[in-house]
């Protein structure tokens, strides 16, 4: 298969870029190099498959509409899988417009490819915070969500209901992701895991929000990784069931598709911070600090659907995936 990878010197991009040219793929990648964060961690993950014959780098806007256009129109791909974004709740309260320029605006540059030249299936990232104000756990596709608490949320929401009209117009096939807490090597400065260690290490407090009450579904980067290939490899297909009377909000009548995917075993944040603090062998001082606006309180994915029609669930227990993350971090860093 011919894939398009936006983001592709992101965490996930770059991880599933990987994935795919080791199952004899052919890769093109697209990433802007932002400042957002770090870029020379941007450029070491991207050295890690850029020199393979099979995958091709642009350096590249999702907003350049010329450009995209060009793209999609030169390449004809089969399948594309959209990573890119602007990510992260907190920078969302401060630069609204970041999140509309790359994740609406860039986002509809994408389906517009799609649309022109018959790519046979788009799966895209969308979120775990689209649930927003919702309390019903475990998180199910098929409940409304239509309360986000930030921007970054909206525009995942946003995300879903353009490609259904796509879908449904054009006969698009499109699946959207609603990716829980991913972690691992090679994650975001700007994640948890990555300020925590850095602190810790330096022997600095960490502040810990919500006092330290937040659950999250914390999902390991391979695992998220094989569920989007799965999914991937399987265009989304309409429901004949489907019924405007009592609407399902995870199918269509169009090809259109929305999955969770999480470990499905919510960690208190403290835990998942016990088990950096064992991966480090390094006691961690604490600053306990109230919710901050935008934040979910909790999280937890119902994966039936991933179970009952991929046979698969994530699986990687958290104290063995922030080892992982501890040994990556600290050979990185030559600390």
């Amino acid at each position: 298969m011919k894939v398009l990878v936006t983001g592709a010197a992101g965490f996930i991009g770059s991880a599933l870029s990987i994935r795919l040219l080791e199952r004899g793929d052919e890769v093109v990648g697209i990433d802007n190099h932002n400042d957002y964060y770090d870029q020379d961690l941007k450029e070491a993950r991207l050295a890690r498959h850029a020199d393979h014959p099979n995958y091709t780098h642009i350096r590249m806007n999702l907003e350049d509409r010329e450009g995209m256009a060009e793209l999609f129109k030169t390449q004809q791909f089969e399948g594309v899988v959209n990573l890119a974004a602007q990510a992260g709740v907190r920078y969302s309260l401060e630069n609204p417009l970041a999140y509309i320029d790359t994740n609406l605006v860039g986002f509809g540059h994408i389906l517009e490819g799609c649309r022109h030249n018959k790519v046979g299936h788009l799966v895209y990232a969308s979120s775990s915070s689209v649930y927003g104000s919702n309390t019903k756990m475990p998180f199910s596709t098929h409940d409304n969500v239509n309360h986000p608490v930030s921007l970054y949320a909206a525009t995942k929401k946003a995300n879903e209901l353009m490609s259904h009209t796509y879908s449904h117009l054009y006969d698009l096939p499109t699946t959207g992701l609603r990716f829980f807490t991913v972690y691992g090597p090679w994650d975001r400065p700007d994640m948890a895991l990555q300020k925590f260690t850095r602190r810790i290490l330096r022997g600095d407090e960490i502040q810990i929000y919500n006092y330290g009450k937040h659950r999250r579904d914390f999902t390991y980067i391979d695992d998220i990784v094989e569920g989007v290939i799965r999914i991937l490899d399987r265009p989304a297909m309409g429901n004949p069931d489907w019924s405007g009377d009592a609407p399902d909000s995870a199918t269509s009548k169009a090809p259109w598709r929305v999955y969770n995917i999480g470990n499905n075993n919510p960690v208190e944040l403290l835990d998942y911070i016990d088990a950096l603090e064992e991966s480090l062998g390094v006691e961690v001082k604490k600053e306990l600090l109230p919710l901050q606006p935008g934040d979910v309180p909790d999280t937890y994915a119902d994966v039936d659907d991933l179970v009952s029609e991929f046979g698969y669930k994530p699986s990687m227990s958290v104290k063995e995936g922030v080892k992982n993350f501890a040994d990556w971090y600290k050979e990185y860093h030559q600390v």
